[in-house]
Order: structure tokens, then C-alpha cells, then sequence
């Protein structure tokens, strides 16, 4: 599935590589770091206690592995522009419609639930008499006027949004060290707490406060923190120089994982012992209010703001290309694959923005209830842990169908023909986590209707003579592939 040399479009047209190393650095910070740090650890830290810290580091060392396993696919074919692409070459055509189509429900599910928030939640904040389908209307279009211009556009526009996480998670961990260093205490509804490290560990129950449960119940929240950490693979195709890039934005990933979340966490539950946050409270707010900052709230309230909006941005663009590179391969209609004089795939991206206009009818008809935000929480996070199995599934048979490009590689993945197993049994481990809770399990129960959907939409493809020969190219290319690395390997 990639015929056309990178981002290249039949007639001529092809992306532009016009994010740099800083560009990338920062949408893959951003993309590591969602709503879910701001607003969903009020909910693990209540449910799991500090046992959430191990539950943010599993989940982030696993995807470690996704991540490099995407790394070295991307750049082991100069054609591919993204995941999508090296599916479908490496396991055939059905995996580059599959994932393709799965991730971009996956950015539409997201971003319906981002802009609802943002509307409902947060510019609500500030404006509580305004009708909510103004402000979502609002930041629809201007989503959809700063991914217009130009790929260079969004990357600022990334650049300063995940820079604003970034500032908000450094003050909080600096103000939280100074709190802990000077033995701050404060009343809670529980009684008298001190600032210590030691709350982490004697404090109700300990560090497991949460009992096993509750430990469980950590996963199937957190995981929604980390979709969207693929997002620098759909950037490739647009970055410059991306072998030297895409490298230093994965490997720093642990990194940030470690400051950013695990950081935060510890500072949080050391300044505050753990049964007193709320889950419906912001930890970031109840923390900056304990360091007597008058505006925590409203301050608190714009760096959520921009986090939601940030991550809504990242959909619109990365549904847009994975649509466009769709519509190049014939998955999607042609309309589609068209750009614009800035090299833009414009059509592709009013599509999404028309997409996103659901959260108005959403909001229309009350459906922002928490209830409803845990199903399309778990939905969405069950379509992203299809597509981190799709990359790993693709790494599998690369190994072992081109033995040769993975001893040319120059950013091989650890653990190659080890790990993705481990991970694949971690999700079938985040799968059962899911049934534990009513509402996720409602999410778990809806998935399938998307690939059944998706399933009908494939079967009538395969019936047009041109995917059948897509499908015979592929075939041919197998047999071609899996006798080369025979004689690869036999002469090793």
C-alpha cells in the first residue's frame, strides 16, 4: 500500500516537510501528556492511591515499546508516511484499511469528547450562561483555521500549547517541593496532614491503599491519559530530516513519562495524603488553592482549556492526513486526496471538522454526563490499543520477513522479538480491567459495532478489481519477501 513515494499523491502533489526537530519534540510531549494528567488523576489517585504511580509507569514502559517498534518500521521504508502505510505493506491491504479507518475514529471519538469539555466544562467556567453550542461551534472552526494555512501552522500552534502543559506541570512540582520542604500542613475532611514523602506510604493502607482492585480500576482510567502518544508517527511524512527526529522525540519519551506524570503524581499525594482528593476535582486546582494562589482555579481552568484544545488539535490533523493518505491508496474517495496550494489536505480536513460538529448535537441533547464520558473514553482508548497491537503485529512479521532491513536498521527496538508479546498480553490484561466497572464495560460491549462497520465497508472494497489487484501485488510481494530472507538468513 505505499505506491507513491512519501505523502505523494497520483498526480504529482505530495506533503511538505516542514516540521523540525523542535516541531516534533514538542507534539510528541503533547501528545504523551492529555487531559487526563489534568483532570482524570483526581479519579485515579481516589481509586487506586499511590499505587497509581506504578500504574502510570506499566502503562507508559509498555508503550515505550509500541513506540520504537513504530520507530523502526517508519524508518525502515522511506514511502511510508504513517503506521497505516507499513501495515498495509507489511500484512496486506485489509490492515492499512482497518487501521487507517480505526485510527481516525479514534481522533474523531476523542476530539467529539474534547470539544463537549471544552464547551461544557471549561468555557462554561468562565461563561456559565452561555448556550454551550456556541463555544463548541467556536472552537470547531477556529480548529479547523489553524490546521488551513499550513502543516508549519499547526506545528507552532502544537509547540506553545504543549509548552503551556509543560510550564503548569514544572510550577506544580516545584511548588509542591517547597511545600513538602517547609512541613506545610493543612485540615482536610480527614483529619490533619503534613507535607511529607512518607504520605505515599502511611496513609491508608499504604502505598496499595487501594487495595488490588483498586489498582486495576487505575489502569482502565489512566490508559486514556496516554492516547495520542502515537501521534508523532502520523507527523512523519512531514518532518524534516525524520531520521534524525523521530528518534530523539520516542527515546525521550520515558523521560517525560517519569518528570511529567510519575513526577506530578508523587508531588501530589506527598503534599496531599491521597484519601482526600476528589474525583471530581482537579488535583492540579486543589494544590495551587493549598499554596494560597487565589486564581489556582482560573489558572488551572486555561491550562486544561489549552490541553483539551491541543489534543482536539492533534485529531483534526492527524485524521486529516491518515484520511488523505486513505484516499491516495484508494480506501477512501478520491475527493479526499486532494491538497491545497500550501500543500494542505484541505478536503480531508473539513471532513473531520464536519465530523466534530456531532458534539453540538451531543450537547444539544445532554449527552455530557460523566456516564457518557466513560463509554467514549473507553471506546476511543480500545480503538487506540487496536492500533498499538496492529504497529506490534506489523514489527512481528517484518522480523521475520525482512531480516535484512532489521540488521540495516540503525534504531532497532529493544527486546524486538520478546516484547511485543508482553504487551500484547498487557492489553488483553487492560481488556479485562475494562469489564470491571459498568460503564467501561458498556464502552467494551459497544466497540465491535465500529468493526463491523468498518468490516462492511472493507467487503465492498474488496469486490472493486483494482484492490483485488492491490491484493494479488501484496501476495506476490510475500512470496517474493519470505524467500529473500530464507536465503538471507541461510547465508548468515
Amino acid at each position: 500500500m505505499t505506491s507513491h513515494p512519501t505523502g505523494t499523491e497520483p498526480g504529482g502533489q505530495e506533503l511538505e516537510r516542514a516540521l523540525s526537530n523542535r516541531h516534533i519534540q514538542l507534539i510528541a510531549i503533547g501528545g504523551a501528556i492529555g487531559t487526563g494528567l489534568f483532570m482524570g488523576s483526581g479519579k485515579t489517585i481516589s481509586v487506586a492511591g499511590p499505587s497509581v504511580i506504578l500504574v502510570y509507569m506499566i502503562i507508559g514502559f509498555m508503550l515505550y515499546f509500541v513506540m520504537r517498534a513504530m520507530g523502526e518500521l517508519l524508518l525502515s521504508r522511506t514511502g511510508y508516511r504513517n503506521f497505516a502505510d507499513f501495515a498495509g505493506d507489511i500484512l496486506g491491504p485489509w490492515a492499512a484499511f482497518f487501521t487507517g479507518w480505526t485510527y481516525w475514529f479514534c481522533w474523531i471519538v476523542t476530539g467529539v469528547a474534547d470539544v463537549i469539555v471544552i464547551a461544557s466544562v471549561y468555557i462554561k467556567f468562565w461563561l456559565p450562561t452561555i448556550p454551550l453550542w456556541i463555544p463548541a461551534l467556536a472552537v470547531i472552526v477556529l480548529l479547523v483555521l489553524l490546521n488551513l494555512p499550513s502543516v508549519k501552522g499547526f506545528g507552532e500552534t502544537e509547540f506553545w500549547f504543549a509548552m503551556i502543559k509543560i510550564v503548569a506541570i514544572v510550577a506544580l512540582i516545584v511548588v509542591g517541593l517547597v511545600l513538602i520542604f517547609t512541613g506545610f500542613t493543612h485540615e482536610y475532611e480527614h483529619g490533619t496532614g503534613t507535607a511529607s514523602f512518607l504520605n505515599l506510604f502511611n496513609q491508608n493502607g499504604g502505598f496499595f491503599g487501594g487495595e488490588f482492585m483498586g489498582f486495576v480500576m487505575g489502569f482502565q482510567i489512566a490508559v486514556f491519559a496516554f492516547v495520542g502518544i502515537e501521534l508523532v508517527g502520523t507527523a512523519a511524512a512531514e518532518t524534516k530530516n525524520p531520521e534524525h527526529n523521530l528518534p530523539k522525540a520516542v527515546n525521550a519519551i520515558p523521560v517525560r513519562i517519569l518528570l511529567f506524570y510519575v513526577g506530578s503524581l508523587i508531588i501530589l499525594m506527598s503534599v496531599v495524603p491521597w484519601q482526600n482528593f476528589s474525583k471530581d476535582e482537579s488535583p492540579f486546582v486543589m494544590l495551587f488553592s493549598l499554596a494560597g494562589l487565589g486564581a489556582a482555579a482560573h489558572l488551572v481552568n486555561l491550562v486544561v482549556l489549552t490541553s483539551a484544545t491541543s489534543s482536539a488539535n492533534s485529531g483534526i490533523y492527524s485524521t486529516s492526513r491518515m484520511v488523505y493518505g486513505l484516499a491516495t491508496d484508494g480506501d477512501a474517495p478520491r475527493v479526499f486526496a486532494k491538497l491545497s496550494g500550501k500543500k494542505v489536505p484541505q478536503n480531508a480536513l473539513f471532513l473531520s471538522g464536519v465530523c466534530l460538529l456531532s458534539a453540538i448535537v451531543l450537547l444539544v441533547f445532554g449527552l455530557d454526563k460523566s456516564q457518557g464520558f466513560s463509554i467514549v473514553t473507553t471506546i476511543s482508548s480500545l480503538c487506540f490499543m487496536f492500533v498499538w497491537t496492529i504497529i506490534l503485529i506489523s514489527y512481528l512479521v517484518y522480523r521475520k520477513r525482512r531480516p535484512q532491513d532489521h540488521d540495516a536498521s540503525k534504531f532497532k527496538m529493544p527486546g524486538g522479538l520478546f516484547m511485543p508479546y508482553v504487551v500484547m498480553v498487557f492489553f488483553v490484561f487492560l481488556l479485562w480491567a475494562f469489564t470491571r466497572d459498568p460503564d467501561t464495560l458498556a464502552g467494551l460491549i459497544a466497540t465491535p459495532i465500529w468493526f463491523v462497520l468498518v468490516g462492511i465497508g472493507y467487503l465492498a472494497l474488496r469486490n472493486n478489481p483494482a484492490h483485488a489487484k492491490l491484493r494479488a501485488e501484496h501476495n506476490a510481494k510475500v512470496a517474493e519477501e519470505t524467500k529473500a530472507a530464507a536465503a538471507y538468513t541461510a547465508g548468515r
